[in-house]
């Protein structure tokens, strides 16, 4: 269920012939809607060859499209999935899905690989008197320039890698953005001597221990980006690599944002505690008059709003047993891409759920088994009038 890059190589790794996906196309919202957030802290990973494009640009469109074609996937773009549930009776997966297109439809399979991820639907927070908030509301997933808010006094709410690229970017065309950081943020380089800051991590880690290594990042962070809590970016107590791996949070790659904070484009505020018709009122007693405002906060795992009758994904959305075991559950269910680990931690659990699948499919298509394999793979589709 889904479709983006982590889907998609689930589906090859599997050789599922078809995926649903809610975005009507590969290049939705899912694949980085804002072209001016195209290059800015992306680090390409360690193995992926020098020319690989950036993440919303034509060619990555393009790479996925023919990613899908030799692998034979053909995703079912703007189905949305209504329900999943295993049905004892059958021992099979019942999935119902909608979409404009072909209507209402039920699946019916032996597994049900989830793959929709972390980021299915955005989050947003209920601030008091947000709803009255006379300006723009948008969340960054829709967010495409800062050229339209040119001019305008921009409130961003959240300091992670979009909130601070989303102010850059306003600054870039002209806005006058303010950034909320409410809490303690990791700020790390986005290179150091010339190599990815992750890069450099991941090779430092085969090495040393975790809580080393995060020394390590820490120091050479003060070293080059220098002491940021005089501009009100306080770093956690929790080392940043410790931090994600526990709570998923990821550290910050500063691509600018920095030094335009240092210069005053980019004004750095406390929380919101409510907004008026016009204006947002702070923690700390203050108040700024706003034209805009953009979320900046996140996304989160829609699981638990459509499948039914497991306890294999948790009230939060995530495979209840921890990473590296929670790829796998009971009767024929699998997840890929809540690892919190990103790219990585996806593919692993694809190439997993590959190798487990197709042992269990070598066992049961042998000429000595009893039961007939036809009748236990047969594909079906019901159409609901």
């Amino acid at each position: 269920m889904a479709c983006k890059s982590t889907d998609l190589d689930a589906a090859a790794c599997t050789q599922t012939p078809q995926i649903s996906a809610r975005r009507p196309a590969l290049a939705g919202p899912t694949f980085f809607n804002s072209p001016e957030l195209e290059t800015r802290g992306r680090p390409r990973p360690a193995l992926m060859p020098c020319w690989w494009p950036p993440a919303c640009s034509p060619r990555f469109i393009d790479y996925l499209e023919n990613y899908a074609a030799t692998f034979d996937v053909k995703p079912e773009f703007g189905s949305t999935v209504q329900s999943a549930r295993y049905d004892e009776t059958s021992g099979l997966w019942r999935v119902h899905s909608s979409s404009a297109a072909s209507g209402e439809m039920e699946y019916i399979g032996r597994w049900l690989v989830v793959a929709t991820g972390e980021n299915a639907e955005n989050v947003v927070p209920d601030i008091p008197g947000l709803d009255g908030f006379a300006g723009e509301v948008a969340h960054v997933s829709e967010y495409k320039s800062g050229e339209k808010y040119k001019g305008k006094r921009v409130l961003v709410v959240g300091c992670g890698n979009s909130g601070m690229e989303v102010s850059l970017d306003l600054c870039d065309h002209g806005a006058l953005p303010s950034m909320v950081v409410r809490d303690a943020v990791h700020v790390l380089p986005r290179e150091v001597m010339g190599k990815s800051t992750f890069e450099l991590a991941t090779l430092l880690m085969a090495w040393l221990p975790l809580w080393f290594v995060d020394k390590i990042m820490v120091f050479l962070s003060w070293i080059i980006l220098g002491n940021l809590a005089g501009f009100g970016i306080r770093r956690p107590a929790i080392g940043p690599l410790t931090l994600k791996n526990k709570y998923g949070k990821t550290p910050v790659l500063d691509t600018g944002a920095l030094a335009r904070i240092r210069s005053g484009d980019i004004t750095v505020v406390p929380g919101v505690s409510r907004f008026t018709k016009s204006r947002a009122e702070l923690t700390d007693g203050t108040a700024l008059d706003l034209d805009a405002v953009v979320m900046a906060t996140g996304y989160r795992s829609n699981v638990p709003q459509w499948l039914q009758g497991t306890d294999f994904f948790g009230k939060d959305g995530y495979p209840t047993t921890a990473f590296p075991n929670g790829w796998k559950g009971q009767s024929g269910l699998y997840s890929v891409g809540f690892t919190r680990r990103g790219l990585s931690g996806a593919s692993a659990d694809a190439v997993r759920i590959a190798k487990d699948l197709g042992q269990v499919w070598r066992e049961e298509t042998k000429p000595t088994t009893k039961r007939a394999a036809g009748a236990c793979h047969r594909r079906c589709i019901s159409v609901i009038f």
